[in-house]
């Protein structure tokens, strides 16, 4: 990966009292290599603002994982983009088959995969699909957390 092909956008380090956002987004392969990545540099950036991020982990890896399995167009890329917004993490992971939605099902008691989105469900505190330009879709999910407590003020003074 070069930085051509990254695309990376970081604004801030934290929840800013303006209201600004903090925010992150990659354009990634569609292999699972690509998700390996997605779930990496996420777990990255989210330490690197001071977040909690063991539950965004996998939500990422699940999301990540089927852009790159049933999302894939061979040539085509995922984008991993991550939103904070005051306590609420907001993953988007967009691919290009807007022609295939994801649905939730309960697999057989057998099977070695298909619970993903449930994973999703149960994770996450909301999330959805919404319809891009054709041919793409965005599967997001919302996480809310405590947010992290401000540094101590360095003024200099001591109490006494």
């Amino acid at each position: 990966m070069n930085q051509q092909t990254q695309g990376i956008a970081e604004h801030g380090s934290g929840p800013e009292p303006d209201g600004s956002v903090r925010n992150f987004s990659m354009l990634l392969s569609s292999t699972p290599r690509g998700a390996r990545l997605a779930r990496l540099l996420a777990v990255d950036t989210l330490r690197s603002w001071g977040l909690p991020h063991e539950r965004a982990s996998h939500v990422i890896a699940e999301l990540a994982a089927n852009a790159a399995t049933h999302g894939r167009l061979p040539g085509r890329s995922f984008r991993l983009t991550l939103y904070v917004i005051g306590a609420t993490l907001r993953i988007e992971v967009t691919d290009t088959r807007g022609d295939r939605m994801p649905a939730p099902k309960a697999p057989d008691a057998a099977a070695e995969s298909g619970r993903g989105l449930m994973l999703v469900d149960a994770l996450a505190d909301r999330w959805g699909v919404t319809e891009g330009r054709f041919p793409r879709k965005t599967v997001w999910a919302e996480l809310s957390f405590t947010p992290p407590e401000p540094a101590p003020s360095c003024s200099g003074v001591v109490d006494t």
